[in-house]
């Protein structure tokens, strides 16, 4: 009678001990590599064939097909000079293909048969127009030639010659010929302070200069309406001069000079 008993004693004892095998997790997906295989020989001809035919049709169609070539050219930012003149100056190969275009050749030949020009960018705008992007010269100061005016620009360069004088652009009287300054600086040095003398005005005082003289480095004059004169002296301290300048023309209204050479110390006469 024990045997049976300890048997079925047995078979519930493993009943209840742990599961013989753990239940089965959440189904998950792998990614298995896959093996590379090498392209055939056949393929790779294929390939090479088409990559081949895709960049002779690239070359074809950017110098030899009519679907991309010269055909306008558009300049921009013009003020006094016109259109017709830029696009005349710069003289760009018309029906030749735009990706042959040299752009650099036509940024120089646009600034030296166009002194105005300050500046050019030259662009390709696929897919048959060169834009040409003009930045003009803006004159400072005006030199007397004959009977015409030369302009002057903030980098004190000569670049064009006008029959008549733009408003409201000051008169440069160079007066410096027997100036030790003259050759110590030369006369570009002195035009250019006289420049910087002329872009130091504010807009108010601007507007009533008609003549800046230059002597010498250091004695550089401005004539204004009225029959007034104003001792500038030097460039230096240029912000400092303009600033003392206006508040004595708001001031002295009836003053006739006016000597800002020492801003700490200025002068006025009326006589």
């Amino acid at each position: 009678m024990a045997g049976p008993t300890t048997a079925r004693r047995g078979e519930k004892k493993s009943l209840s001990g742990p599961p013989s095998a753990a239940a089965p997790p959440g189904r998950r997906f792998r990614w298995e590599r896959l093996p590379l295989r090498a392209p055939s020989r056949r393929s790779l001809i294929i390939i090479l064939i088409v990559a081949v035919l895709l960049g002779a049709f690239g070359v074809w169609a950017l110098y030899a097909s009519n679907w991309l070539r010269v055909e306008r050219v558009s300049p921009v930012g013009t003020k006094v000079l016109t259109p017709h003149e830029v696009v005349a100056a710069a003289d760009a190969p018309m029906n030749a293909p735009l990706a042959s275009v040299d752009t650099d050749v036509l940024a120089h030949r646009l600034r030296a048969r166009l002194p105005r020009i300050k500046t050019v960018d030259v662009e390709r705008s696929w897919p048959n127009t060169i834009s040409l992007k003009v930045t003009e010269r803006v004159p400072e100061l005006l030199l007397r030639s004959g009977g015409k005016f030369v302009e002057v620009d903030a980098g004190g360069v000569r670049f064009a010659t006008v029959g008549t004088a733009p408003k409201g652009v000051p008169l440069l009287e160079m007066a410096a010929s027997d100036s030790p300054s003259l050759y110590r600086f030369g006369i570009d040095r002195l035009r250019r302070a006289a420049v910087e003398v002329a872009q130091d005005l504010p807009a108010v005082v601007r507007k009533d200069v008609r003549k800046v003289r230059v002597r010498s480095y250091d004695a550089i004059t401005l004539e204004l309406t009225g029959d007034r004169t104003v001792a500038w002296g030097s460039r230096e301290q240029g912000a400092e001069k303009a600033k003392v300048l206006t508040a004595l023309l708001k001031a002295a209204r009836d003053a006739r000079h006016f000597d800002i050479s020492v801003p700490s110390a200025p002068a006025v006469s009326r006589s």
